[in-house]
């Protein structure tokens, strides 16, 4: 078979606690909305409602391997960048109509991700009842830490998830605040896409998202799973 373009590069994000130089290749991008409840107040909602769903390419990730520190470019159109902290829990076995009783045998690792959005292009286009894509699936919106394999990451209802701007803290949350557990996010993702090996879900973000601007630097943690820092430089 020959292609009439060039083949594009597969996107991938560095595997952390493996062989050296392993990559996780992205197959899909899948984000849960308002999966906190206090994220979910602030942002004008009223708490656990049924779970959405909305997508980023595949290629708008901004992989940033260990110890490193990624470099964001300011996005283009916006005058409010916001962070989003995350886990994101990284698919190593497809399926469809997946039980959350079944779903962590379909999980390959974890990681830690920044949702990021151009908040004001994303409350225009809310208000305007058009998709939201504009907000959230621009160049490198997803900033994404190593994936360290499931079985070498813990994981409780207590486990810690932060991000510090400039040193300050910003975001603060525990895992078990998620409305959505993530089994059950996979159990309603997989009703309605047959989840493929490589792809990466971000379940959702704490209360305290926030603005950000050129010369910043983002530090997200997940205790048990690891760390990625992010510096916003000129666009």
């Amino acid at each position: 078979m020959s292609y009439v373009l060039p083949v594009p590069r597969v996107p991938a994000v560095p595997v952390a606690g493996g062989e050296p130089g392993a990559q996780f290749a992205v197959h899909r991008i899948y984000c849960v909305g308002r999966n906190y409840v206090d994220h979910a107040i602030e942002m004008g909602h009223s708490g656990r409602e049924p779970p959405f769903f909305f997508m980023k390419p595949a290629d708008a990730v901004l992989p940033v391997a260990e110890g490193e520190i990624g470099q964001m470019r300011y996005p283009s159109l916006t005058h409010d960048l916001h962070h989003e902290v995350e886990l994101v829990v990284a698919i190593g076995k497809g399926g469809k109509d997946i039980k959350a009783a079944d779903a962590t045998g379909h999980i390959w690792g974890y990681a830690v991700g920044l949702d990021m959005t151009r908040r004001d292009l994303q409350g225009e286009a809310k208000k305007l009842g058009r998709p939201w894509c504009i907000g959230k699936g621009f160049d490198q919106s997803a900033p994404i830490g190593p994936v360290r394999p499931a079985a070498q990451c813990y994981l409780t209802a207590a486990t810690r998830i932060e991000l510090d701007v400039n040193g300050a803290k910003r975001q603060s949350s525990v895992i078990g605040k998620l409305i959505w557990s993530v089994p059950e996010i996979i159990e309603q993702l997989s009703s309605a896409w047959e989840l493929a090996p490589g792809d990466l879900i971000f379940t959702g973000t704490p209360e305290g998202v926030a603005s950000v601007i050129e010369g910043d630097t983002l530090h997200a943690r997940i205790d048990g799973v690891g760390a990625l820092r992010v510096a916003i430089v000129g666009g």
